[in-house]
């Protein structure tokens, strides 16, 4: 049987694909503009049998979402800029406690309380941490609603692999956007076997759950094992390709903005122009060998981003060896659309 296809927005994307990969618990505080997620979860997740909590704020909801993950429960929260600054200290004690669960950002204009339009200014705090120590988190950038969908279902999976938080980073377009998906059939898993969360020590040895290591050389032996498993995580290195085989050009660009640059990069291929497009659709771990091997065919590259230049490092450390990247920078506070991406691209593949 074909799957289902239904109207959504990204946001709304975003909690189905969650229900549908088995999340059982929901714990947030409202903030534009990710509140369509919990307005779906507060119905949708208590009809499915699970849990849905309004916290007292964005510090309360971390913490419960770190409570329920230690007991194994497939389980998220979701919020927007200012609000996921104030869970940082609760996903640096999950990252060091290696427990899995899925975080939302739609990230909106800052510094600041900003605005609440779309703005890629988050990416510095989504791909280093984001809180205090030494941690990464597995971050995966959506551009449609679909991807919106299906990366939620696969932070999941991703989460529970690897005993770590996974982050969704999208924004107000993203969110706000309505198309059609194709949901897929309920995921099936078996997360009750883990031998790691709590459930009671009836008939067996306790179990313990902490990120505080005092004894000599306990954290550095701790530290080594996170860095071993994030190094691992490069395995899960996804971006897309477009038209890069005979590209002069490379536009590098990730989620909303990577969608739009896609468009503009489809307008100059129809008048000739040899332009291409590498999408990043996890930011961490970074496309950076895909990257590199085309700085090896003599490429050129412009990154583009809807705030005032952060991936831009990590293409230009990618191709350091070999190659620049132009810089065009989207300011939060515009909107942009495929015929603002034309002259800067033009610029750069002129230049």
């Amino acid at each position: 049987m074909a799957p289902e296809r239904v109207f959504i927005k990204g946001n709304e994307a975003i909690a189905q694909g969650a229900l549908d990969a088995g999340c059982r618990c929901f714990f947030g505080y409202p903030i534009t503009p990710q509140n369509d997620i919990p307005e779906f979860l507060s119905k949708a997740l208590p009809e499915a049998g699970g849990e849905f909590v309004q916290a007292e704020s964005e510090v309360a909801a971390a913490n419960m979402l770190l409570g329920a993950a230690s007991t194994g429960v497939r389980c998220m929260t979701s919020s927007s800029s200012p609000g996921m600054s104030l869970k940082q200290e609760a996903i640096s004690y999950m990252a060091g406690s290696e427990l899995p669960a899925v975080v939302v950002n739609m990230n909106r204009g800052g510094p600041g309380l900003g605005d609440i339009g779309p703005a890629q200014g988050d990416y510095y705090q989504s791909t280093r941490g984001g809180g205090h120590g030494d941690y990464r988190l597995l971050v995966l950038a959506p551009a449609t609603c679909q991807e919106a969908y299906d990366l939620t279902i696969e932070a999941f999976a991703l989460a529970f692999k690897y005993r770590n938080p996974v982050l969704i980073l999208g924004d107000a377009i993203l969110g706000q956007m309505k198309e059609p998906i194709a949901r897929r059939d309920s995921v099936e898993y078996d997360d009750a076997s883990a031998s790691w969360h709590l459930d009671g020590n009836a008939g067996r040895d306790k179990r313990l759950i902490k990120s505080l290591f005092l004894d000599e050389g306990a954290l550095a032996g701790q530290n080594r094992h996170l860095m071993a498993k994030y190094a691992a995580m490069r395995a899960e290195v996804r971006c897309e390709e477009f038209q890069t085989a005979d590209a002069e050009l490379i536009v590098c660009a990730y989620g909303s903005i990577g969608r739009i640059a896609k468009s503009t990069v489809r307008k100059l291929r129809a008048r000739g122009l040899k332009v291409g497009l590498l999408r990043p659709i996890t930011l961490y771990p970074f496309p950076d060998a895909t990257l590199a091997a085309l700085a090896d065919q003599g490429k050129r590259f412009l990154t583009i981003e809807h705030n005032c230049g952060q991936m831009v490092d990590d293409v230009r450390l990618a191709i350091r060896t070999k190659a620049d990247s132009d810089f065009f920078g989207v300011m939060p506070g515009e909107l942009p659309n495929p015929d603002d991406l034309e002259g800067p691209i033009l610029k750069s593949l002129e230049g």
